[in-house]
């Protein structure tokens, strides 16, 4: 069940889909390809503004006054068209009048009355100036503030917005997938994917292998997974393997798997050729010295040095004596270039520990930088796609390639992914791990390819975000709302429905007319796609409800039990706690269910015939309860104290026949994807975030509810004193004394008596 509207439907619906947050009854999907907004909502389709407001009302128990209710929708019709200045202020001066003494339009709370006039409202542009500018209309103002300062209007106008973002950002990126790469020819392109084999992949990775794919396949051209692998020191053979695992996860495959040390050779003797035609020296600065003279600019005193020292010097590096590890080998390129990444950049450095594959042959290394443009040009790399953090070191790329004489390559930038509450540092995701905080590199709550695909990411959204990102040259930390809420329109239309009983006092009720023995119905596991498959619902005269359902059934009340039909509330009992322990229901199967308010899920009690599965029902928060650490942060000290939420519950036993990584939707409850079987032999399903930003909020961010005990009352007080209310603030005196104020207002209605003097 859902509303389906562009960003563009004018005039904007915004009743309907304020109504559809504050119910919570169906969801909001923007589509920028729709002219209209449509609801989609029990096999109904419903098309206007009006008509979606008064079903969601009904369906939420929010239609008030029937009669008055209808007259002011009639009203709402005529706001957008009134033109005329009288016109528009006896509307306002009536709503202002009528609003005096009361906080809403209707009865004592929020109705269809009140959400249909905001709306209308909100899309007529002389009304919001004449509310702006007019001071006369204060109960007017104070209504619409109070509705628009509700955490569901909030979250509605803040998704608005969102969208509108999202499709500015689309229409963007539209325009710059148009034109593609530079200098593109069809069939030879070639790009390149270069990870460090020093940890997993995560999801900053998973933009850059995405686009470059994307490129190779758009110009069928061919992509190169090459790994980066000139630093001993962090790299293992074994990370290797789990990257081109994260990459087949990703549905990402080279054309060839290559290795920036199959060119040490290659590198080696360009190294000697840069040193021969004196763009290269040999230097024995000590590593803080050369920082401080390459900010202030100040040449080394090696830099003008004879070629035959620089070489014998490049020697001793070679061999890994101990006067070549003072040394390493610096290009040529500026002393004082505005540009610091071209001041004489480091291209070759000592290392003794052995490489993982090519042992100790090697006692010198290149820095990527140096070896980054050989080897893209040895390659036939004819672009090469780079995270715009290294837009200052293009100049230096280019460098390189021109100082030995090598084929050019075209650079093309794109910003660096990066997201609230999130850390992508491989040594702050390792303190993680080793802490024991998380239980590894795939946990669900890390942004490793691992850990998103584990908490239930799909390839296809994944894709989809990442070439909506593509051109984009913006840094910022983006919000996860918007590449949850693709996931969950990807996984939406194919997950099977299933259903899930919280077992923490869960009710037993007792259903009259119910069938004598169980019976077994097979239902579709999907009421939209009969392609999913079919599921067994066993129908019984004792069934299992949620505690939170029954405690909010009024007695007599009629409800609706999913795929069975309604039945009315009997008689309940109340344990001494004031939970429902037990309910009776009689069936009334000739009932019509768009008229009931609650529509529940249910179990059949489980017998040896017919069990229910065990499992356990898991939900994260962000590890860190800051949005971006900076670099001073220690991330020890935001670490959320609590991140991890289990739930244990009774699920139908359709469940026993998924496998591992599936994706269902536990009705009532969400997205989950099926984590396997643990130790104790419950079945864990994990939460998948469906993008609404309730369900992404920090939990750790909400404080804490702090109780300050009332001072206890001075003797010749009496029991019936003013409550003394509980605050941190420091108490003032009285600005007004202690004699009550009555406020004095300008109102046009009329004088009466006060009823209670």
């Amino acid at each position: 069940m859902s509303i389906t509207l562009s960003t563009k439907t004018s005039p904007f619906p915004y009743a309907s889909i304020a109504i559809a947050t504050y119910t919570q009854k169906v969801d909001i999907n923007y589509d920028e390809s729709v002219d209209a907004i449509t609801l989609d909502f029990e096999g109904s389709q419903i098309s206007t503004d009006h008509e979606i407001v008064a079903v969601l009302a009904n369906a939420g128990g929010l239609a008030g006054d029937s009669v008055k209710t209808a007259a002011y929708f009639e009203l709402a019709k005529t706001v957008p068209t009134l033109t005329a200045i009288p016109d528009i202020i006896a509307l306002l001066d009536s709503l202002d009048n009528h609003l005096a003494y009361r906080t809403f339009l209707v009865g004592h709370d929020m109705t269809a009355a009140d959400f249909i006039i905001w709306g209308s409202i909100k899309v007529a542009p002389k009304f919001i100036g004449f509310l702006k500018n007019g001071q006369q209309y204060g109960h007017l103002l104070r209504w619409m503030s109070h509705i628009e300062s509700l955490d569901s209007i909030q979250a509605t106008l803040a998704g608005l917005a969102a969208a509108k973002a999202n499709k500015a950002r689309s229409n963007k990126t539209a325009a710059g997938f148009a034109l593609g790469l530079q200098n593109a020819k069809e069939g030879h392109v070639v790009t390149r994917f270069p990870p460090e084999p020093s940890g997993y992949l995560h999801i900053g990775h998973a933009k850059a292998a995405m686009l470059n794919q994307y490129f190779a396949k758009m110009y069928n051209g061919k992509m190169i997974i090459r790994f980066d692998d000139t630093n001993p020191t962090k790299e293992r053979a074994e990370f290797e393997e789990t990257i081109l695992q994260d990459l087949e996860l990703l549905n990402i495959r080279g054309d060839k798997v290559t290795h920036t040390s199959d060119y040490f050779d290659r590198i080696y003797e360009l190294a000697i050729q840069m040193i021969k035609s004196s763009k290269a020296y040999a230097d024995d600065t000590e590593q803080l010295q050369m920082r401080e003279e390459r900010g202030k600019g100040v040449a080394s005193a090696r830099r003008d040095d004879s070629i035959e020292d620089n070489l014998r010097h490049f020697e001793e590096m070679k061999t890994g004596t101990t006067e070549g590890l003072r040394w390493c080998i610096r290009a040529k390129m500026s002393v004082d270039n505005q540009n610091k990444a071209m001041r004489d950049p480091v291209i070759y450095r000592c290392n003794l520990i052995p490489h993982h594959r090519t042992g100790d042959k090697w006692k010198i290394y290149p820095t990527y930088d140096f070896a980054c443009p050989i080897v893209d040009s040895l390659e036939g790399v004819t672009h090469a796609l780079r995270t715009n953090e290294y837009r200052e070191r293009n100049a230096q790329y280019q460098w390189m390639i021109k100082a030995l004489g090598m084929r050019g390559v075209d650079i093309w930038d794109f910003s660096r992914l990066s997201f609230i509450y999130t850390l992508l540092s491989k040594r702050k995701l390792h303190w993680f791990v080793d802490s024991g905080i998380v239980g590894g590199w795939d946990d669900p709550r890390f942004p490793t390819i691992r850990g998103i695909r584990r908490r239930g990411l799909t390839v296809d959204a994944l894709s989809q975000f990442m070439l909506a990102q593509g051109p984009s040259q913006a840094i910022v930390s983006l919000e996860w709302d918007m590449i949850w809420a693709i996931n969950k329109k990807v996984i939406d239309p194919v997950a099977p429905r299933f259903w899930a009983i919280v077992k923490e006092n869960s009710v037993v009720v007792t259903i009259n007319d119910g069938p004598p023995a169980p019976e077994v119905k097979t239902l579709p596991r999907h009421k939209k796609n009969p392609d999913v498959g079919e599921k067994k619902t066993v129908f019984t005269s004792t069934i299992l409800v949620e505690q939170e359902d029954a405690i909010s059934f009024d007695d007599q009340e009629e409800i609706t039990l999913m795929d069975w039909g309604n039945a009315i509330v009997r008689s309940k009992t109340t344990g001494p706690s004031g939970d429902i322990t037990s309910l009776t229901m009689d069936l009334h199967l000739e009932g019509d269910f768009r008229k009931t308010k609650k529509k529940i899920t249910w179990l059949a009690q489980p017998s040896k015939g017919y069990p229910l599965i065990d499992v356990t029902l898991l939900d994260y928060d962000y590890l860190i309860t800051k949005k971006k650490l900076e670099e001073t942060d220690d991330v020890k000290d935001f670490v959320t104290p609590v991140s991890e939420f289990r739930e244990e519950a009774f699920a139908d036993a359709n469940v026993s026949t998924l496998t591992k990584g599936d994706i269902i939707q536990f009705e009532r409850k969400g997205y989950f994807i099926f984590d396997g079987t643990a130790e104790d032999g419950k079945l864990e399903f994990i939460r998948i975030p469906d993008g609404r930003a309730a369900n992404l909020a920090s939990k750790a961010g909400k404080p804490a509810v702090v109780t300050i005990e009332a001072p206890v009352p001075a003797s010749g007080t009496t029991a019936d004193a003013d409550p003394v209310p509980s605050s941190t603030m420091y108490k003032v005196a009285k600005i007004y004394g202690d004699e009550p104020v009555k406020p004095v207002s300008t109102t046009k209605m009329y004088k009466v008596s006060n009823v209670y003097e």
